[in-house]
Parts: structure tokens; sequence; C-alpha cells
């Protein structure tokens, strides 16, 4: 039987915006997947100290800005789970889950990462471990150095690391953050165009992002 191809795609989506949809769609496209899972973090590893706008509204959002698309989904399993977002926790969990499983069919998952993330990979919980469970996929965008594959060595052998580097996605330039998102907000500028419709809908609603918001 064929394995599904499923996509991990995860961050604090604080909040989704245009850039994240371009780099799941070249992912999903690219690798070929039947789905990519959005998975947003409770408290990133990298990003203690730093307070997310509530589970609820970014989940809301996430759900806003994928639902038209049915090979997108969101997976609030960090959210559900608490304390800080380890990949390896997540991959594991979902393994034993058997999420995405459907009619017996096993699943292959592809783990999406930043090449600026790659510097960092080492200090990530269980790495090799990671590596076994996943096939790294790294994206690199327009203007961006080449990844630090060396970053990989003494985790993965050196053809492992070929392999990941064969599955590198090269994006096109978005100059899109969650933080300018943000920014822009509390300054009262313009975020049309920035992220969907929906989810501008949804901020300003929500009273999000403000000094004085939620």
């Amino acid at each position: 039987m064929t394995e599904r191809r499923v996509g991990i795609f995860g961050g604090s989506f604080d909040p989704i915006h245009i850039g994240h949809l371009l780099i799941a769609e070249q992912f999903a496209q690219d690798l070929k997947l039947d789905k990519v899972k959005f998975i947003p973090a409770k408290v990133s590893p990298f990003k203690v100290g730093y307070e997310p706008t509530s589970d609820k509204h970014r989940l809301e959002m996430l759900k806003l800005a994928v639902g038209a698309n049915p090979n997108f989904e969101v997976d609030p399993i960090e959210l559900n789970r608490g304390g800080v977002s380890y990949t390896i926790d997540t991959v594991n969990a979902l393994q034993q889950t058997g999420s995405g499983d459907i009619d017996g069919l096993g699943v292959k998952y592809y783990l999406l990462v930043g090449a600026d993330s790659l510097k960092d990979f080492k200090k990530w919980k269980s790495p090799a471990e990671l590596l076994r469970s996943v096939s790294l996929v790294v994206a690199r965008r327009g203007g961006e150095p080449e990844p630090c594959w060396g970053e990989l060595e003494g985790i993965v052998t050196a053809e492992e690391i070929e392999q990941i580097q064969s599955r590198k996605l090269e994006l096109p330039a978005v100059e899109v953050s969650s933080s300018d998102i943000r920014r822009r907000i509390e300054q009262g500028r313009s975020i049309r165009y920035l992220l969907p419709a929906a989810v501008e809908v949804y901020i300003k609603e929500h009273g999000l992002y403000q000094r004085s918001g939620i």
C-alpha cells in the first residue's frame, strides 16, 4: 500500500499571514503531500518568555485561514498538551495515535523548518531521534544565504544530509512577518493583503494586538 505523505508545519502563527500560506502551498506541491498540518505551538522552546496571543484566538485565526483548502489541516496537539512544545514529542504523539492514518494506509511525515532554524538544530530536543522519525525539509527564502548544512553533521550521515539538501524548498522573497503585522496594528497602520481577509476581520472584531487589546 502507498504511504500517505503528511507535512508538519509548526509555529506560533501569531497571527498567520500570507507568507505562511504561500510556504505551505509550495511545501505541499513540491513534496506531493496529501496533507499539511498547521500545528500552533503552546510555548516555543526558542521563545520562552514571549507571551503569545491566547490559544483560542490563534487557533480560530488558523482555521479561518486554511479552511478553504482541503489539503490543509489545523492540529491543536501542542496546545492541548501544554508546556513547552518540543517537536519530537509532537511527532511521537502523531505516530502513536496514527493521526492522519486513513483506510489503513501508513503515514510518512515531512517536517518543514526555515533555513534560519537550521543553525540551532543541534539545540533541539533529541535531534537525531527526530530525523529518524521524519524527513526534514528546509525552506530558504529568496535573498537568504544557503542553509548551514554543516549543523547536521554528527546527527545524520553525509548521505542523509545530501538527501535533505535535495528536498530544499526555494521560496520567493515575501517580506511579511507576524511581528510586523502586530506592530502595524499597534501603530494603526493597514494590514490589508498581508493576511487573509477573514483573519483581518477576526482581529478587528476581537481587538487583537492593540496596546490595550486582549
